[in-house]
């Protein structure tokens, strides 16, 4: 049976999309069969991300609504094998989703994927209730400011009340994923630090995002940047990739930039 992860915050343009299109590349390219859903309704973007837009024929509703069956709805990708995407509608909203629908959908996924990754639409409404409902594992993407980790943590509170693993007295697995960290910003004080993000979530830290234009330049052309291998992003999707799968990867972005820290503070003493 396949792992649902849904990739969450509380706050829109942290990078759930960008997270949800680079880890479902990443996971295929290690040989697993991946489908990547998109459940932001009514403001769809994974397809751009991942550069299938122009492939769109049915959407999630219409795979629930019985307008087509599940294979007619699903895209495989032609530059990752294992790599499938379900796209959103863009005609409906959000309430259009119906909870019994989203279990029978997902439940068939299980047998068929290894991983079902779901991008959730921002908010805390019905649309975002839906993607974090079935969740085996949930990564909480957020930047480094205030306001964007006070509304993941809000939202790693509704996981922790409203999944269905938390209603039968489960935990559903969960991860912070730090997206555009600044060095130079963090070492002023003018943004949070890695460690203040995960005093105040209380979670375990899966992937620490640098601050990079190659992501713009990767959105604009529909290519995951996980595909560029002189990527430092890149390099650090793959990176929590293989910590979902288990692996034991050391954050070297994190000693790399310490070490820069330190070399700083011995050159000004």
């Amino acid at each position: 049976m396949g792992k649902i992860v849904t990739i969450t915050s509380g706050k829109g343009g942290v990078g759930k999309s960008t997270t949800t299109a680079n880890l479902a590349t990443g996971l295929a390219l290690m040989g697993k069969q991946v489908i990547a859903i998109d459940f932001d309704i009514g403001l769809r973007n994974l397809d751009m991300l991942l550069g299938l837009e122009n492939r769109i024929v049915y959407d999630v509703v219409d795979v629930m609504e019985g307008r087509c069956n599940l294979s007619q709805a699903i895209i495989k990708d032609k530059r990752s094998r294992g790599l499938h995407f379900l796209p959103a509608s863009q005609t409906k909203d959000k309430s259009v989703l119906d909870k019994d629908k989203v279990e029978k959908l997902l439940g068939s996924l299980k047998e068929k994927f290894d991983y079902i990754l779901i991008d959730s639409p921002a908010g805390i409404e019905s649309g975002f209730e839906h993607a974090i409902y079935l969740a085996d594992t949930a990564l909480i993407v957020t930047t480094p400011d205030v306001s964007a980790v006070r509304d993941a943590d809000r939202v790693i509170g509704i996981i922790d009340a409203k999944s269905k693993k938390a209603q039968q007295g489960q935990e559903v697995e969960k991860f912070v994923i730090i997206n555009r960290v600044k060095p130079q910003l963090v070492e002023r004080g003018d943004m949070l630090s890695v460690d203040d993000i995960l005093q105040i979530l209380a979670l375990p830290l899966i992937g620490l995002l640098p601050d990079d234009e190659e992501i713009i330049r990767a959105t604009n052309l529909g290519e995951p940047v996980i595909l560029n291998p002189k990527s430092k992003v890149g390099e650090a999707f793959k990176n929590i990739a293989r910590r979902l799968e288990g692996e034991e990867v050391p954050f070297k972005e994190l000693e790399e930039k310490e070490g820069f820290f330190s070399r700083l503070k011995r050159l000004f003493k």
